[in-house]
């Protein structure tokens, strides 16, 4: 493999993974078809929103531990529905109960109902209580480059600006952004949220993102576990390219064979 086909694994808060696929576990019809879409799609990250699902809370009803082992996957709790940062800080510590001393968390403060989209101030708020109590921090965020870097600064572990509204399926709205945050990052940097199909991962991890997080895009897709094996693949092939590195973009078109010693 040449020089410029090499590469690492997928690394942050002392651990390394293969996969540079992320999912989460809403949306499913049920636990059965939850397990077997994570399963095909290659993840290692999977991300449970603790306010709404039962990992153990609730001992009367279907755990969802049960289809994604902890000894299999690594367990992310993220915070979905908190829209203010002492919730979110509480269900971080609810989660690291819950997990017996988990530490790895997603933190998302969501602004408002309609959008989803991140309340940046909340979430500095959070992340700042969550680090400074040893939680290693994985964001969510907005894809402002200067917030995205004090996020980092702060000591989040990872930085993971939106595609574009949360379950809306929109893709990379503004790649350039997002390409922006990549150029002075020193820690991780994962596209979450607004991924609809193969191409919208594939991009991410072309503009050279570590990694890409869904959930709407595999479980609403009219057949999730094959949509989640076109997303594994859509992932590996985008890292690839990036690697590669694609060609010049030209105005005008260049011959793809020689034009020297025509056959007249």
């Amino acid at each position: 493999m040449s020089e410029s086909r090499l590469d690492t694994p997928l690394s942050f808060a002392g651990m390394t993974f293969n996969s540079r696929l992320l999912v989460g576990t809403g949306k499913y019809k049920d636990l059965q078809e939850t397990g077997e879409a994570i399963e095909t799609s290659g993840a290692e990250i999977v991300t449970v929103a603790v306010r709404r699902t039962n990992i153990g809370q609730n001992p009367d009803e279907p755990n969802l531990l049960d289809v994604i082992s902890p000894d299999k996957y690594t367990i992310l709790p993220n915070t979905a529905g908190c829209f203010n940062a002492k919730d979110a800080v509480r269900t971080c510590k609810l989660a690291r109960e819950l997990l017996g001393g988990h530490d790895l968390v997603k933190l998302e403060v969501l602004g408002d109902q309609k959008t989803l989209y991140p309340n940046v101030t909340e979430t500095l708020v959070a992340a700042r209580e969550l680090i400074d109590d040893g939680f290693k921090v994985m964001v969510y965020t907005s894809d402002d480059p200067i917030v995205a870097k004090e996020l980092e600064e702060m000591g989040c572990v990872a930085v993971m600006p939106l595609g574009s509204l949360i379950g809306s399926g929109l893709g990379i709205r503004n790649p350039y952004n997002i390409k922006l945050i990549l150029e002075n990052a020193n820690v991780p940097i994962l596209v979450d949220a607004g991924v609809g199909t193969a191409s919208d991962a594939a991009l991410a991890m072309e503009l050279g993102c570590d990694g890409v997080l869904m959930n709407t895009a595999i479980a609403a897709a009219g057949n999730p576990v094959l949509m989640a094996s076109a997303m594994k693949k859509a992932i590996e092939a985008g890292r690839e390219a990036y690697l590669a590195g694609r060609m010049p973009r030209k105005l005008y078109a260049s011959a793809s064979s020689p034009i020297d010693g025509l056959i007249l």
